[in-house]
């Protein structure tokens, strides 16, 4: 008997028997496709996480005063990050970096829909929106001019701007009052990512030149300053050199906090990473209890099958053909069902993606090539146990079983 006929007898075997051949192949293909499907929400989720996280900004540090060294009041006031540490920043980093920012903060009150509330205003330049990843929903963001003529303009944020105008689009163009003074408001912007109220920006934040904020400052003091690096491998680097840039222009002593994102991507990664370890071992249990289904049907199989073994044996049939019909049985039980999982594991994520606008799902080829391969090895590994005892049975015993 060669391959061929084995395969044909197999599949006449299991035509015979077509609800008990679709139960035992089903588990299969819930065990494909759940190994395809947790590696797609795996690598969907983490590229999600990674994109939130590099939407704050990208190749990103961030540096604050953290303390200095016992003193008065003023040497501590010159201890803080000034306007002049950013553009020394950028003139001697400026083969490594994007650009260098930094912002000034305070509150001020204004009148929201007839009452009075305090509302954020930050102080920055024109590179506050590269480096922060600021989108600009309407108008324009500050430009250098703005900065060096200190023009009394403004950006608000897209919930500002509807709770006074009632849209982003209506905002530009509008007067609002900030510490006394009319300013034009320019623009709206937002996030690109939302930071939930835990980066120097709020719900409702106002944006103005730093230099017209120097104005409305006791201190000056940048808190926090932002630093955008060219190159990703540069950016440990960089971090470095920006502390040391910083504390060799103020007293011995003092100490500020410079740090990045690279540690909070990697830990995301890695969690990722063990997440879809996890995830994956939990789908090879249930390809290994559809094995265990396979085993168990294809013995009860040869259970009732006993008869016609012994007929096969009668008529000439070796104990290795006998082996190698059960033996292709339980594959194609095993390869049908890894099929249709296959398929189902690739259709889901993909009819998902094709009713969901901007969603971008990948798709591993790799879980695929191991979803196929390890439901051929279950339907070899799971069928040689039955195949073996089928080949075993003593064709005159056989012969005799009712």
């Amino acid at each position: 008997m060669h391959i061929g006929e084995a395969m044909s007898f197999s599949l006449q075997a299991l035509r015979q028997n077509p609800v008990r051949s679709f139960l035992t192949g089903l588990g299969m293909v819930i065990g494909t496709a759940s190994v395809i499907l947790v590696v797609t929400i795996s690598l969907t989720s983490q590229n999600y996480i990674l994109e939130q996280i590099e939407g704050v900004g990208s190749n990103m540090i961030f540096a604050s005063y953290e303390v200095g060294t016992q003193s008065s009041s003023a040497e501590v006031n010159a201890d803080f990050i000034k306007i002049s540490d950013v553009q020394a920043l950028r003139q001697q980093l400026a083969d490594r970096i994007v650009a260098a920012t930094g912002i000034e903060s305070n509150y001020d009150s204004t009148f929201i829909n007839g009452k009075e509330e305090r509302i954020l205003v930050i102080g920055s330049d024109e590179f506050y929106k590269p480096v922060r990843n600021l989108v600009v929903l309407s108008g324009r963001f500050l430009d250098t001019s703005d900065i060096d003529l200190r023009q009394k303009v403004a950006l608000m944020t897209e919930k500002l701007a509807k709770r006074l105008y009632g849209s982003v689009n209506a905002a530009p163009g509008q007067n609002i009052k900030v510490h006394g003074l009319q300013f034009t408001v320019i623009g709206t912007f937002k996030e690109k990512v939302e930071s939930f109220g835990q980066s120097e920006l709020n719900a409702e934040t106002l944006v103005i030149p730093i230099t017209v904020q120097q104005y409305f400052t006791r201190v000056e003091r940048i808190d926090p300053l932002y630093v955008q690096v060219r190159a990703p491998e540069q950016v440990d680097a960089v971090t470095v050199e920006v502390r040391e840039i910083l504390e060799s222009r103020h007293r011995a002593g003092t100490s500020y906090k410079v740090e990045n994102l690279t540690g909070i991507l990697n830990a995301a990664k890695s969690i990722a990473e063990i997440l879809t370890l996890v995830l994956i071992l939990v789908s090879a249990i249930a390809l290994v209890i559809s094995g265990i289904g396979i085993m168990n049907i294809m013995l009860v199989t040869v259970t009732e099958r006993t008869r016609e073994i012994g007929i096969r044996m009668a008529v000439g049939a070796s104990r290795r053909e006998i082996m190698l019909q059960f033996l292709t049985e339980a594959i194609l039980i095993s390869l049908g069902g890894g099929t249709v999982g296959i398929v189902a594991g690739v259709a889901v994520p993909l009819s998902v993606q094709y009713f969901v606008n901007n969603l971008q799902i990948p798709i591993s080829m790799w879980s695929i090539g191991i979803a196929f391969t390890v439901s051929s090895l279950v339907g070899l590994v799971f069928g040689i146990l039955p195949a073996s005892r089928a080949s075993k049975l003593n064709p005159t015993e056989a012969l005799r079983y009712e």
